[in-house]
């Protein structure tokens, strides 16, 4: 619903959205591992193709695991984002730094909670206007249901300061998925999110919901 991500005249539509990522993490230390990501994924819309766009990810930096209190998780990664039309134009690029804090809490073999703090700090961008860095708390449980079905919740809070135009949003998610493991290879999942938005500028109050499913095939070397 509301793919347009307005306050009124709210439109729905399908989107199919593959992604393909490639992800190398060497080990460098006993807990310090390198991190290294590309990622480009594919946004199609069914009705409304002017909404159609690409989003390509370059990420490098490095985790550092802390066993020792409670396997908490330190992430510091540089990511270069790149907006593209459905013609591969660009329309926007980002550089940032990607600081994540995340504290794993077990509950027994099949169910985690996950606490965790985002701060991600933009430091160019072109065009500038859009440019803003997003400072994040979440919250998510981890459910083993079977040895191949698993289902997970999120909620999210974000603050989202932008750089010029004197805007700050505000932004609540709550996501929940299921996903149910054929092979060690291929998972299908079912999801859906909700997504409120507040402003201190109200054109860009927003709230939206989002139902779908997934395939992932996953190949390691």
């Amino acid at each position: 619903s509301n793919v347009a991500l307005v306050p009124s005249g709210e439109v729905s539509d399908g989107v199919f959205a593959p992604s393909f990522v490639s992800a190398y993490q060497p080990r460098l230390t006993k807990t310090l591992y390198g991190q290294f990501i590309a990622a480009q994924q594919l946004f199609y819309y069914n009705r409304f193709g002017a909404f159609n766009f690409t989003s390509f990810d370059a990420i490098a930096g490095v985790v550092y695991y802390l066993p020792q209190y409670h396997n908490l998780s330190l992430r510091l990664v540089y990511d270069y984002n790149r907006l593209t039309d459905d013609e591969w134009n660009q329309f926007f690029a980002n550089h940032s730094i990607i600081a994540n804090a995340d504290l794993p809490i077990q509950f027994g073999r099949a169910m985690q909670l996950n606490l965790g703090a985002l701060a991600n700090v933009s430091f160019a961008a072109s065009p500038a206007g859009p440019q803003r860095s997003d400072l994040e708390v979440y919250a998510g449980y981890h459910v083993q249901l079977s040895r191949n079905f698993s289902v997970d919740a999120i909620g999210r809070l974000i603050v989202k300061p932008y750089y010029y135009g004197d805007r700050t949003d505000v932004s609540e998610l709550i996501a929940l998925s299921a996903d149910y493991r054929i092979r060690d290879w291929l998972t299908v999942s079912a999801l859906t999110n909700f997504a409120w938005n507040q402003s201190n500028h109200s054109a860009f109050e927003y709230s939206v919901a989002n139902l779908g499913g997934a395939l992932t095939l996953t190949v390691k070397f």
